[in-house]
């Protein structure tokens, strides 16, 4: 999980020297959470770490300003366009849902994500080769959903009854990628599958 984030940070670097040279004092990125403080603890230590890393120190030669939705989506658009309306150089996204959020609000700086599902299917970018101001990181999990009951099979071989939790608030396109991911992949291996939304 460290070195996602590690890259997270050093992406979002790469894309801060030509936007701190277009500003004099210095420059602020937004950061948009799904999550708390709390549950984000590692993630944002690794952010900051891989800032570091490129030479900019949260506090001395860079500003972060973080709004955490803390779980509850139905806040990401206000806490992006509250991001948005700021003097800020770059906004990040971390989430399906935070990223889907900044994207809505149309922002006027480069956006850079981190989400698990196709960018292009969720209208982040237009294509891979061709991101335009948004760019980032991404993990593809849905995809590898089916992969990973391959591999709890293996693991569990007398497991024949499976269970599928879903969180349908993260995104009805990420929800269903992962239902049809899995549900596959079961029949494949003859197992039952017992989806719950939680």
């Amino acid at each position: 999980m460290r070195r996602r984030d590690f890259m997270t940070g050093l992406g979002i670097a790469a894309a801060l020297p030509a936007v701190s040279r277009a500003q004099q004092a210095t420059p602020t990125i937004g950061f948009l959470s799904t999550r708390s403080p709390d549950e984000a603890t590692l993630h944002t230590n690794a952010f900051r770490s891989g800032l570091e890393e490129t030479g900019y120190v949260e506090g001395s030669s860079i500003a972060v300003e973080y709004r955490w939705a803390k779980g509850d989506y139905g806040k990401l658009p206000a806490l992006a366009a509250e991001l948005l309306s700021r003097p800020i150089a770059l906004l990040v996204a971390a989430g399906d849902p935070a990223a889907l959020a900044a994207k809505a609000g149309v922002p006027k700086v480069p956006l850079v994500f981190l989400v698990g599902g196709d960018p292009v299917r969720l209208g982040l970018v237009t294509s891979m080769n061709r991101p335009g101001a948004a760019t980032g990181v991404n993990f593809f999990t849905g995809d590898l959903s089916g992969k990973r009951l391959e591999l709890l099979c293996a693991m569990v071989p007398s497991a024949h009854v499976i269970g599928l939790l879903i969180n349908p608030r993260f995104g009805a396109e990420a929800a269903a990628q992962q239902r049809l991911a899995v549900t596959a992949a079961a029949k494949e291996l003859g197992r039952e599958l017992v989806v719950q939304e939680a």
